[in-house]
């Protein structure tokens, strides 16, 4: 898998080395190895994933799993349509800078629950310092999802990421919340 990647230096600011992931979608034997290494990893029926890598690579699991039922999408500002009281703000610290993400309360409660529960993996395509992922998590971990009544805690089952820069260390981050899987090391 590792070869197929691309690399693209200074992108998008100086100091940082893009991985480029969309080569996996034009070799449809390595996006359908990818898939179903994913499908091996994930044990939650929720699937939350930020725009717009991770949705390519969480998507396709709602058929080629028995497990996952519901992508919760997790978006970049003014692309989320909401009613009054369903968005949530995540505030994320990226390797070059702050960033906001949003989601909505009832893409968790049209999931499927598990007792009191709602698990969820977390599907993202590079883990670099773990940021991204440590807010997404804070963020879910901290709401109170009613469903039919009920009132459901998020669980956090685990993280998978796609590509994992290892000196980064993203990892020993993640590691203190959920176990963390990874395709590919570099």
């Amino acid at each position: 898998m590792k070869e197929v990647l691309k690399f693209y230096k200074d992108f998008p600011k100086e100091g940082i080395l893009f991985i480029d992931l969309i080569p996996f979608l034009q070799n449809k034997k390595t996006f359908s190895e990818i898939i179903a290494k994913l499908t091996e990893f994930t044990s939650a029926p929720n699937v939350a994933t930020p725009e717009a890598r991770g949705f390519l690579f969480a998507a396709p699991l709602l058929t080629a799993s028995e497990n996952v039922v519901n992508i919760i999408p997790i978006r970049k500002s003014g692309k989320l349509p909401y009613n009054e009281g369903d968005l949530c703000d995540i505030e994320i610290m990226k390797e070059y800078g702050a960033d906001h993400l949003y989601y909505r309360i009832s893409d968790i409660a049209a999931g499927k629950a598990e007792g009191d529960k709602i698990h969820i993996t977390i599907i993202d395509d590079v883990l670099a310092t773990g940021g991204t992922a440590e807010g997404m998590v804070q963020s879910l971990m901290q709401q109170k999802i009613i469903k039919d009544g009920k009132e459901l805690k998020v669980v956090i089952d685990e993280f998978i990421f796609i590509v994992e820069i290892d000196e980064l260390e993203g990892a020993k981050r993640l590691e203190k919340i959920a176990p963390v899987k990874t395709l590919i090391h570099l």
